[in-house]
């Protein structure tokens, strides 16, 4: 089976529970979150080396935990905030990857991440506010430049995020942060987008 394939099959999988655990709420939605928070942690003690970096782990899967709690305990917008930040992540990890395979082009960082190109990233950073504005039509009247604004601000935390973590791997020598999840790696590979966007969210 191609990696494709693997992705997209772990992201049907796992996309509905993420969703889900986010219109429950409550313990669900804690239980979810402490999971993924716990596999990182996991992953990146065996990933990095020396007590500095392992104590930074604390503090990655920390924030992981903590910010997606601090959103959806708003109790009139917390539910739409985490739905917003999967919308922009999700979009910008889509479009900025098969744009980029399609569109080809200059590397983003080639010392960081080989694959990544400036037209996967701006059609990431595209995809992500059009994606909000059109989706926020749907539940009424919002302000479209601010909302635009704050998709163009996450989208590019997203993918800070995940260079963040590329360097991290690359420094210690690893592709991928463990083979958790097939297609994408581990739930830091999968997540690191997230855990950017959530922290500035």
């Amino acid at each position: 089976m191609s990696n494709l394939a693997l992705r997209v099959i772990s992201a049907a999988v796992l996309g509905p529970i993420a969703i889900g655990a986010t219109y429950l709420g409550g313990w669900p939605f804690v239980l979810f979150w402490a999971l993924a928070a716990g596999a990182v942690l996991w992953e990146w003690v065996k990933l990095v080396e020396g007590p500095i970096w392992k104590t930074a782990g604390i503090f990655y899967a920390g924030v992981l935990l903590v910010a997606p709690l601090v959103l959806r305990g708003d109790v009139e917008l917390g539910f739409h905030a985490i739905i917003l930040l999967f919308a922009i992540v999700w979009t910008t990890d889509i479009a900025g990857y098969f744009a980029g395979r399609a569109i080809g082009g200059p590397k983003l960082w080639p010392t960081i991440s080989p694959k990544k190109t400036w037209s996967g990233a701006l059609a990431g950073l595209f995809g992500a506010m059009v994606m909000t504005v059109v989706g926020a039509s749907f539940f009424g009247s919002f302000n479209s430049a601010a909302l635009a604004g704050i998709a163009l601000l996450l989208s590019v935390c997203s993918q800070a995020g995940d260079l963040l973590e590329s360097w991290i791997k690359r420094r210690f020598g690893a592709k991928d942060a463990s083979h958790l999840i097939p297609g994408h790696g581990g739930v830091m590979d999968r997540l690191d987008g997230f855990w950017a966007a959530a922290f500035v969210g």
